[in-house]
């Protein structure tokens, strides 16, 4: 009977390492590659979780990574999944606390669930009903105003002249016979 050899399971990041190197790809050409920085892929390499801000920016790095290296991406998540549980940064702090919905809230709900290609062809409908609706009052009280109520007492003035009538000449010369 031959004796039973207990290999290590590789972590993540040897995994992610060993597959780089198998590849014989240097850690630039796997930043160009994969658009992630150099200083991403070597945290990843090294296990250097903490380097992440959040576990969602951690999965799809390791995600791209695995990718590139052509490696079983669902083993590679689940592995990781199970690293990030006994880590304290990433494990599940569950669902975060609810906070107050306001008056706005509800209001940019609801209008971000509006169908605005239909709304906008009834707001449009509605001005210009309200468009002729005014337009035809305003026609209609014109009709029943009379147009000379706003004249005064009207009395005809003459102008007056200014050298269009000739004066009569009151010097006239008298004859003598």
């Amino acid at each position: 009977m031959t004796p039973l050899l207990l290999v290590p399971m590789l972590t993540v990041a040897e995994q992610l390492r060993q597959g780089r190197e198998a590849m014989k790809l240097d850690i630039r050409q796997v930043a160009e590659a994969t658009k992630l920085k150099s200083d991403q892929i070597r945290a990843l390499e090294q296990g250097n979780y903490d380097y992440f801000t959040a576990a969602v920016y951690l999965r799809g790095s390791v995600r791209t990574y695995a990718n590139l290296l052509k490696l079983d991406g669902a083993k590679l998540m689940a592995e990781l999944d199970a690293e990030l549980n006994s880590a304290k940064k990433f494990s599940d702090q569950g669902p975060a606390p609810a906070r107050k919905k306001s008056g706005v809230d509800s209001l940019m709900l609801l209008l971000s669930r509006l169908n605005w290609g239909v709304a906008s062809i009834l707001i449009g409908l509605a001005l210009l009903v309200l468009g002729a609706n005014a337009s035809y009052r305003a026609w209609k009280n014109r009709q029943a105003s009379d147009p000379l109520q706003k004249l005064g007492a009207g009395m005809y003035q003459p102008a007056e002249a200014a050298g269009e009538i000739l004066p009569l000449p009151t010097n006239i010369s008298r004859r003598t016979p």
